[in-house]
């Protein structure tokens, strides 16, 4: 008798649970991790419309905390300060990212290879109050040493940086990692400069990671309060820091109004900036498909 025609070989394991059933579970278990997710945000922009001092009491509708925040100097004096640092931490993380990937996937064997890439992915596995600790140590030395920096928004930004720098490498390396060698091969063939095949061949494919990187690095220095708590010094108090000590003494529903703001703001830059991403993306792939077709 063939093995074919066995009744072992037709036998199938039957699933534990029906497939209606796994589907089921599936869906709801995604429903509730965003229900954990968002929730609290989904509550705080409610109660930000809250009408009661008091955050746990709902007292009727009212904008009023809305108009407070154009008075609210030293809140408005933060966000900008966050929102300063975040862009300039989120330039400066993707640049130095960009050249530490490209020396860690292009240039396989140099001298410390081994230690660049550790000291580059260590803010990753490093508690921040450690980094922070650190920092601050340094440049203390520094200041004395030298007299210069003062704690401000020059050494926040520096910290941002040193941890931004990790997760902007991890992004882009993940890409160049990717990419096909041929593509640079053929452009250098057809008598391209190092330079012209990297602006011209290279950062064109890897710019969707630049920007998933910028979005990442400019989050993390939005919303840190370890660094920032540490390298900060008088008149650079960011928005963070702000609510943070604010809370200690009791929130105030300004505080929610604000929160609520940063939320839109950021959920409009995160969908416009997932937009050019994906329509990045589409156009590199049509280009490769019309390249597939033109050489084939």
């Amino acid at each position: 008798m063939s093995a074919a025609a066995s009744p072992t070989a037709r036998r199938r394991p039957r699933a534990l649970f029906g497939t209606g059933f796994a589907r089921g579970f599936g869906r709801g278990w995604l429903l509730a991790v965003f229900v954990f997710l968002y929730l609290p945000i989904l509550s705080l922009i409610v109660y930000s419309f809250n009408d009661s001092p008091v955050p746990n009491r709902w007292n009727g509708f009212t904008f009023k905390w809305y108009a407070s925040l154009v008075n609210d100097r030293e809140l408005l004096a933060g966000v900008w300060l966050s929102l300063k640092l975040a862009v300039y931490t989120a330039c400066g993380s993707v640049l130095l990212g960009l050249l530490a990937a490209f020396a860690l996937v292009r240039y396989r064997r140099f001298r410390g290879r081994t230690v660049f890439s550790g000291m580059v992915s260590a803010p990753l596995v490093m508690p921040e109050v450690i980094v922070g600790l650190s920092l601050l140590l340094m440049l203390v030395s520094v200041q004395r040493a030298f007299g210069w920096p003062e704690r401000g928004v020059l050494t926040i930004w520096l910290g941002h940086v040193l941890l931004g720098l990790a997760y902007a490498t991890v992004v882009i390396q993940a890409r160049l990692q990717e990419l096909n060698p041929q593509l640079e091969e053929a452009a250098m063939d057809l008598g391209a400069r190092p330079f012209q095949v990297f602006a011209l061949v290279t950062l064109p494919m890897i710019t969707p990671s630049l920007m998933s990187a910028w979005l990442l690095t400019f989050t993390l220095s939005l919303d840190d309060v370890v660094l920032s708590a540490f390298l900060s010094g008088p008149g650079s108090t960011t928005m963070p820091l702000v609510i943070f000590s604010r809370a200690r003494l009791g929130l105030n529903p300004s505080v929610n109004a604000m929160a609520a703001v940063t939320i839109l703001i950021v959920a409009i830059g995160v969908l416009l900036a997932s937009y050019a991403i994906a329509r990045a993306e589409r156009q590199r792939q049509r280009e490769a498909r019309a390249g597939a077709r033109d050489g084939g």
